[in-house]
């Protein structure tokens, strides 16, 4: 953990874009005219995917991953120009909200500039071909970072390049494959550049660490990557959540995993909570009820650390955007399962409250249904969601006004399927 992470940072709403998919012009533009609208989704912090050339040679699909990438310091001309991208971080701070982009240095494509001027930098098979060190990731080739200062200073000067630029912070894709001595260094010149970037770390799933240590490679543990960055993805407990929600696992296992990491991580840990991102199929797709995705999407709201919505997610969208081929998001229906309604209504109440860096205390009525309670010296609010697919009779230890509904809510047993928010 970065010394100076501030707790504050819990307070921010990130979204994530997927520019090629989340409008029907697929650009910029198209994002620009629905700023308005992930305002008044209460978001703070805009998440791109990587807005960078996506090279030709062993792409996958027709117009390639995003994570396949030519050249760091252009703009994909299919996004638009590196005007229209000026003008996304203008119209965004305009409104109060943060632009961070996606930042990939583990790997380029196999036709990336510095396949020609630096081919040393890479790692290469026996036959003195690029390689990677992941069989599945075809259509890229890694960094070798082993003594290779001069790559470093390069992805360095790539970083500072764009923070003039304006954008205001990282989001770096697979951050724990890099040393941290690069991290540190890199973020020790962004200081005098730009303080007040905020850094996201994606980190990895425990079990490809291991997979990754296996092979002698080097794999940093979220606890190690929190030396550097403030913010770190939640991959090391979303098994426990995901084996849950699709019948593999139990409710008490991700419960006792979030409960683990208020000791296994430093006091001022920000772990950014999702349901679902570009790596992962949407959550509507194995939850079977609306009443499910609305209490989950609320419960996400009541996560020590920083809510994330992926584009479509708002709208119940089962569908995940290919990373290969066009593939619009459907926004019909908006609203469809009032998910809208409620990240609107939750959210506001987490921004009038702050109440994630209050005393947390979880707990589990049944099977289904969860606790998170919070308290300080003069308040308490408590979050209760059923997760399952169907309604529990529950005995409620707290009377008051549901803050999502209005409606009273009175001690003892009852059978609930909506989430209910109390402020005692």
């Amino acid at each position: 953990m970065a010394e100076k992470t501030s707790i504050a940072l819990r307070n921010l709403f990130f979204y994530q874009v997927f520019v090629r998919q989340f409008s029907e012009t697929h650009d910029f533009h198209g994002l620009i005219k629905q700023l308005d609208r992930l305002k008044s989704l209460n978001i703070d912090v805009i998440q791109l995917l990587p807005i960078h050339p996506i090279g030709q040679l062993k792409r996958k699909g027709t117009v390639g991953s995003p994570y396949s990438i030519s050249d760091y310091y252009e703009i994909n001309p299919d996004l638009g120009t590196l005007d229209d991208f000026t003008l996304l971080l203008a119209e965004s701070h305009k409104r109060g909200m943060k632009v961070i982009i996606d930042i990939v240095f583990n790997h380029t494509s196999h036709d990336a500039k510095y396949t020609k001027t630096h081919p040393h930098w890479y790692y290469h098979k026996a036959d003195g071909s690029f390689a990677n060190r992941v069989g599945d990731w075809w259509d890229i080739i890694d960094f070798n970072f082993e003594n290779n200062e001069a790559l470093e200073k390069e992805l360095i000067n790539v970083l500072i390049y764009w923070t003039k630029i304006g954008v205001d912070g990282f989001r770096c894709d697979v951050a724990p494959l890099l040393p941290l001595r690069f991290w540190k260094k890199a973020r020790q010149e962004l200081e005098t550049v730009n303080p007040n970037l905020i850094y996201v770390s994606e980190s990895v799933h425990l079990s490809f660490i291991k997979y990754l240590r296996d092979l002698a490679y080097d794999a940093f543990s979220d606890s190690e990557i929190f030396q550097v960055f403030d913010v770190c993805y939640d991959y090391d407990i979303f098994d426990d959540f995901q084996n849950y929600f699709q019948g593999k696992g139990k409710l008490k296992t991700w419960i006792t995993s979030l409960i683990r990491q208020e000791s296994s991580y430093p006091k001022n840990y920000v772990k950014l909570r999702y349901l679902e991102n570009h790596d992962m199929e949407r959550l509507a797709k194995y939850l079977k009820t609306d009443s499910q995705l609305r209490t989950v999407n609320a419960m996400l709201f009541f996560l020590k650390g920083i809510p994330f919505i992926y584009n479509g997610q708002e709208c119940g969208a089962h569908n995940r955007p290919d990373l290969f081929e066009i593939d619009e998001i459907d926004w019909q229906d908006y609203n469809r399962a009032g998910i809208v309604d409620i990240i609107k209504k939750v959210g506001a109440l987490r921004k009038q409250w702050e109440f994630v860096n209050w005393k947390m205390e979880i707990n589990q009525y049944n099977s289904d249904t969860m606790e998170i309670k919070y308290t300080n010296k003069t308040k308490t609010i408590v979050g209760i969601f059923n997760l399952g697919a169907k309604p529990r009779p529950t005995k409620l230890q707290y009377a008051g006004i549901n803050q999502i509904t209005g409606e009273p809510i009175k001690r003892g047993t009852q059978v609930i399927s909506e989430p209910i928010i109390v402020v005692i």
